[in-house]
């Protein structure tokens, strides 16, 4: 493993890369899970469903002309 990036446990033993990596990856992908969950649950802001009713009427009115 390169010296300059050196992996440990807690008690100062060298981990290996593959052993990390996955552990990463699913502590990674269940907060990005949770994060999006709870996104999903927020309500959208007036401002933008205003923005989105205005956006569509100056596209109706652009493919009316």
């Amino acid at each position: 493993m390169d010296d300059a990036i050196e992996r440990r446990d807690g008690r100062g033993r060298e981990l290996g890369v593959a052993a990390e990596v996955p552990d990463a990856h699913e502590l990674i992908g269940a907060r990005l899970k949770a994060l999006y969950q709870a996104l999903e649950q927020e309500p959208v802001p007036d401002l933008f469903i205003d923005l989105l009713e205005k956006l569509e009427k100056a596209e109706a009115a652009e493919r009316a002309s």
